[in-house]
């Protein structure tokens, strides 16, 4: 390996011609390892991944991408989990997708009362802050400790989260490496890093302790600053946006990014401010195209009214006021065609044809002139046979307590973005197993398809994930080899001279 490098130095006339106003000179380059020194791979990664931090401080944009897995069927799994890596050396941990709670948890190696296996033949992990480099404890004294539970004994930030279905866990917070895939420009993509507070789970409880639906804990997108799209955005490394697709058919998946999914198909609605929730505007809901005689105060949000849109639920929750409408009015459309009957205080009806025939489209219609669509599949379950013919049953649920959930059940299939910087929900109805445009740089009209970069620019140039995972590999390769200044140098000319 060369210790030096010839660099020829070249000049922009002012006319725009490339010129050589200054002679070539030969830059001396310092050998970052000595020639007789061994580099463990461990120790060049770190410096490599510190040297990325360095940079995405001053970057104001990029996305993150994750996998998604599971699917809305609650005959199956019925919720929808991604894959998280944690820690020092980094670990992977399988955490349910949930814009209804705040905070990323996962379960701990001294947890009780902790599957140990899971039905769903996923390899469950279990986090420990002693097997990672970069782990440190949040204190109670520490400014990231929002919570009114400390151990006076540990002193450390403590934490017990209830959800919905009574389900619930306790644990301390901890500080450590959360790993995802970054967007660096048009052709490059780079394995980044960020320090976030994320949860570490002590004791579960509820539905959280079954092991036939059992993963490793819960990633929390909602818009406290605990979450993590709040703590990335504000370590400037995504914007305050994201957004998801979840497959409904076959066996389930999609995307989930933090970023801007765009389509010119999305519609926007504004949520309602100050909410802990993604709480939305709720307007009305038309069945085959007839306004429901629901009192639009049902959907006025309150203290224990109102809509909220939350992946971290399967099904769809209706406020009772609206609920019995919208049965009503299903019945009376498909009666002719199929038979009503109560199965297990659930209304069904017995169904000779397909449901697209028969059952009627149902619109959520939002503020901002914003409607959700639903097919008969968004409502509807097939339930098995009874007089031969097939049973299909309305698996929206009744609210007592007045509150409509936007679960699963009516999220699939379509592009969701979850704009926080704007205050705002779109979506789009959408086949998630296709590739997506994902907005780059906040503010820019720049976009990132999953086999091809586009761009408004006329300079529009091919955008392939596989080849700029090998240019980010040739990148790190001749850092390592010859020190990071002089890639820095060249990749500085490259854009002033070739305007790249």
């Amino acid at each position: 390996m060369a210790a030096t490098a010839a660099i020829a130095i070249v000049a922009v006339e002012e006319d725009g011609r490339i010129g050589a106003s200054f002679p070539a000179g030969v830059l001396r380059l310092e050998r970052v390892f000595p020639v007789n020194h061994s580099v463990e791979l461990e120790e060049l990664i770190a410096r490599d991944r510190a040297r990325h931090a360095r940079m995405l401080q001053n970057f104001a944009g990029g996305i993150g991408n994750f996998p998604v897995i599971g699917s809305s069927d609650p005959f199956l799994v019925g919720f929808y989990y991604t894959k998280v890596k944690l820690g020092s050396p980094p670990r992977e941990y399988n955490v349910q997708i949930d814009t209804g709670s705040d905070i990323l948890w996962v379960t701990c190696g001294s947890c009780n009362n902790c599957p140990q296996t899971s039905g769903l033949g996923v390899e469950l992990n279990f986090y420990d802050t002693a097997s990672s480099s970069t782990a440190s404890l949040i204190s109670c004294s520490d400014r990231r400790c929002a919570s009114d539970e400390c151990s006076r004994e540990t002193n450390q930030c403590a934490y017990t989260f209830h959800y919905g279905d009574n389900s619930g866990t306790t644990g301390y917070y901890v500080s450590d490496l959360i790993y995802f895939d970054t967007v660096l420009g048009t052709s490059l993509t780079a394995n980044s890093s960020s320090p976030i507070v994320f949860g570490c789970s002590t004791s579960q409880s509820g539905g959280l302790t079954k092991m036939d639906r059992a993963i490793d804990g819960i990633f929390g997108l909602g818009q406290q600053g605990l979450s993590v799209i709040s703590q990335l955005s504000s370590n400037g490394i995504s914007p305050k946006v994201f957004s998801h697709c979840l497959k409904g058919d076959g066996n389930g998946g999609g995307i989930l990014v933090l970023g801007e999914i765009l389509n010119p198909s999305i519609v926007y609605s504004p949520l309602v401010p100050s909410k802990v929730h993604y709480t939305v505007y709720l307007q009305s809901i038309a069945v085959n195209g007839q306004i429901l005689p629901v009192d639009p105060g049902v959907f006025v949000s309150s203290n224990d009214r109102g809509t909220i849109v939350d992946s971290g639920t399967t099904l769809v929750y209706l406020a009772s006021e609206a609920y019995e409408p919208f049965i009503s009015a299903i019945t009376a459309i498909v009666s002719p065609s199929a038979k009503p009957i109560i199965s297990g205080k659930r209304p069904c009806y017995l169904v000779s044809s397909s449901i697209e025939d028969i059952f009627p489209p149902v619109s959520l219609n939002f503020a901002g002139d914003a409607s959700m669509d639903l097919r008969p599949a968004d409502y509807l379950a097939h339930m098995g046979f009874l007089e031969g013919a097939a049973m299909w049953c309305v698996i929206f649920e009744v609210n007592d307590l007045g509150l409509t959930i936007l679960g699963d059940l009516v999220l699939k299939d379509k592009i969701i973005v979850y704009d926080l910087a704007r205050q705002r929900i779109g979506w789009a109805e959408y086949d998630c197993s296709s590739p997506v445009n994902v907005s780059i740089t906040s503010g820019k009209d720049e976009f990132m398809n999953a086999g091809q970069y586009v761009s408004s620019s006329p300079r529009s140039v091919p955008f392939n994930l596989p080849l700029a995972r090998t240019n980010a590999l040739l990148l790190l390769f001749w850092e390592l080899m010859i020190g990071s200044y002089l890639c820095s140098l060249t990749s500085m000319l490259l854009v002033v001279f070739l305007d790249i």
